[in-house]
C-alpha cells in the first residue's frame, strides 16, 4: 500500500498489456470519426488523439490536461521514486493534493524510469503509437537518455514533441532552470504590476505557467494540423517567457518604437479613466471600467458630475486618464455612500460598466456563468474540480500504474511489446474556451543542427521543427485502462 495520492509501483491494474480484441474498451477509435447518431452525445473533438505527458510542474502538465479535457487519451508518466511534485502541494483532502487533482484530471498514470535502458526502450515503444509527447526536462536531458527528437522521430515520424522550458532549447539561458515566476519577472509583467512607487509585484498563482500551457496546447494543435498536409511531425519549442510578452500587449513595441517604458500605475490605466476599484459603504469592493467614451459619460452623469463631461480633456481616454484623480474622487465618493447591491443596481440601470470584486467563494458558480461553461464542483470525491466528467489520474483508491523493464516491476510482469491504448478516456470534454492567440514579438535564430520541413514550420514563440518523411507506424499491444465504477 502506498501513501495516499502517490503512485503505487506494485499495483497491477492497468499495466501495459496486450489488447483483448473482444473488449470494447480496446476498440481503435481513429481521429475524425463519423458524426454520432441523432440524439446521442457528440464525440469529443480530440477523441483518438494519443498523448504522453512526461512533464511536471506546471505548464507542461496543464497543456496535456487541456488536451485531455477535449477527449485526448493522456497517459501521465512519472518516475517510480520521484513522482510529480504537484502531488505534494497543499492544501490536500483525504491525503491527496488538490493541485494534483486539477493537473491530473482526464489522465491515466504509469511509472517509468526513463534514464534506464529498459525505461528508454519502453518509452520508444509507447511513442511509436502516440501522437503527442509533452516534456519539460532541461534541454539535453532526453538526448542524454537516448530519447531525443532523432530517436523519437525514427520510431514515429508523425510524432509531435512539445518541449516546454523556461528559456527554450537553445540560446544563452537555455540550460538555466526556469519557472513561471522568472518568466513573470523577466518578461516585464512584474515591473508593470503594483502601486506607483511600490515594488514590482508577482501574481500569487501560476500565471506564466497557465499562459504557457494555453500556448503549448495551441501550438500542438497547429503542428497536428500541419501534419495532415505534410505527413510529418514537428518539435514545438516553447519558452515560458515568450507567451508572457504577448500578455503585456504593446509594451515591447512602445519601447522599440518610442523608447517608452510605462511605470507602475496600480489599478489605473494610461488609456482611460475612471478605471479603478472602489469601496462601498458595506465594506465590499466594486470595479469600474470606462473603456468606451459613451460609458464614461454615463458614469459621470450617474454620480452627479455631468459638468466634467464638458471638459476638453474628457473627449478621449488619454485625456481622462491624465485627470484620473478628479474622476476617481467623483466616482469613489458616490460609491462609498452606497452598498454594493445599491451601486450595482444603479450602474446596471444606467447601462454603465461595473462588477463586484469577488473572491473564490463568490466567483464560482455565479448567475453570469454560461450554461455551457465548466462547473467547478467536483462530481465525485475522487475526481478533479472540473465541469467535465473526469477520470482523475490518481487518488487513494486509484493507484498509478507501472510498466516496462525500466520501471519498478509489479508481481505480474508486463509483456514484451507495449504500445498505446486506442480507447479514449471515459470522460466528456469541457466547453471550449476562447483560443489563445500568441502575437509575434521576436523570431528565434534557425537551428543549424536540424533540418526543417518546407513551409511555415517556424513561427514567433513556437519553434516548430520537422522530422523525417512519414512511414507506417508499428502496431502492437495496447495499454488497457481501468474501467470506472459507479460509487455506491
Amino acid at each position: 500500500m502506498s501513501p495516499a495520492g502517490h503512485p503505487d509501483p506494485t499495483n497491477t491494474a492497468n499495466l501495459v498489456d496486450p489488447a483483448d480484441p473482444m473488449d470494447p474498451a480496446n476498440t481503435p477509435v481513429p481521429a475524425g470519426t463519423a458524426a454520432p447518431a441523432p440524439g446521442s452525445a457528440p464525440a469529443p473533438p480530440l477523441r483518438g488523439l494519443r498523448v504522453l505527458d512526461l512533464a511536471t510542474l506546471f505548464a507542461g502538465p496543464l497543456a496535456a490536461t487541456l488536451l485531455g479535457d477535449f477527449g485526448a487519451d493522456v497517459v501521465k508518466i512519472e518516475h517510480p521514486r520521484k513522482p510529480d511534485p504537484s502531488r505534494g502541494h497543499d492544501p490536500a483532502k483525504d491525503g491527496v493534493g488538490l493541485w494534483w487533482k486539477v493537473l491530473g484530471r482526464n489522465k491515466r498514470t504509469m511509472t517509468l524510469d526513463l534514464s534506464t535502458p529498459g525505461g528508454r526502450d519502453t518509452l520508444l515503444r509507447l511513442a511509436a503509437g502516440a501522437d503527442v509527447i509533452v516534456e519539460n526536462f532541461r534541454p539535453g536531458t532526453l538526448e542524454r537518455w537516448g530519447l531525443g527528437w532523432e530517436e523519437l522521430s525514427a520510431v514515429n515520424p508523425r510524432l509531435v514533441l512539445a518541449r516546454v522550458t523556461g528559456f527554450g532549447q537553445f540560446g544563452p539561458y537555455a540550460h538555466r532552470p526556469g519557472f513561471g515566476t522568472l518568466a513573470e519577472a523577466m518578461s516585464g509583467f512584474a515591473a508593470l504590476t503594483g502601486e506607483p512607487g511600490g515594488p514590482p509585484t508577482l501574481p500569487p498563482f501560476g500565471l506564466a505557467d497557465s499562459v504557457a500551457a494555453l500556448a503549448t496546447a495551441y501550438a500542438v494543435m497547429t503542428a497536428l494540423t500541419a501534419r495532415t498536409t505534410t505527413g510529418q511531425g514537428q518539435v514545438v519549442d516553447l519558452a515560458i517567457i515568450e507567451p508572457m510578452l504577448s500578455v503585456i500587449g504593446p509594451h515591447p513595441l512602445w519601447y522599440d518604437q518610442l523608447g517608452y517604458i510605462q511605470p507602475r500605475t496600480g489599478n489605473r490605466s494610461r488609456n482611460n479613466a475612471p478605471r479603478n476599484t472602489y469601496r462601498t459603504s458595506d465594506g465590499s469592493w466594486v470595479a469600474v471600467s470606462t473603456s468606451a467614451q459613451s460609458i464614461a459619460e454615463r458614469v459621470l452623469r450617474l454620480v452627479g458630475r455631468p459638468e466634467l463631461t464638458d471638459e476638453p480633456w474628457f473627449t478621449d481616454g488619454a485625456g481622462r486618464a491624465a485627470h484620473a484623480d478628479v474622476l476617481d474622487e467623483a466616482v469613489g465618493t458616490w460609491i462609498a455612500r452606497r452598498t454594493r447591491d445599491e451601486a450595482l443596481a444603479a450602474f446596471e440601470k444606467a447601462e454603465a460598466a461595473i462588477a463586484p470584486v469577488y473572491d473564490i467563494r463568490d466567483s464560482s458558480p455565479t448567475p453570469s456563468t454560461r450554461p455551457s461553461a465548466p462547473s467547478p464542483r467536483s462530481p465525485t470525491p475522487n475526481s478533479a474540480r472540473s465541469g467535465c466528467r473526469t477520470s482523475s489520474s490518481d487518488s487513494p483508491k486509484r493507484p498509478a500504474r507501472s510498466a516496462g523493464p525500466g520501471a519498478r516491476t509489479a508481481p505480474t510482469p508486463p509483456p514484451s511489446s507495449p504500445n498505446w491504448a486506442s480507447a479514449p478516456p471515459r470522460s466528456t470534454p469541457c466547453a471550449p474556451k476562447e483560443p489563445y492567440d500568441p502575437r509575434p514579438h521576436r523570431t528565434r535564430p534557425p537551428d543549424r543542427h536540424r533540418r526543417r520541413a518546407a513551409g511555415p514550420a517556424h513561427t514567433p514563440h513556437l519553434a516548430l521543427r520537422a522530422g523525417r518523411p512519414p512511414r507506417d507506424r508499428p502496431q502492437g499491444a495496447r495499454l488497457r485502462g481501468r474501467r470506472r465504477h459507479r460509487r455506491s
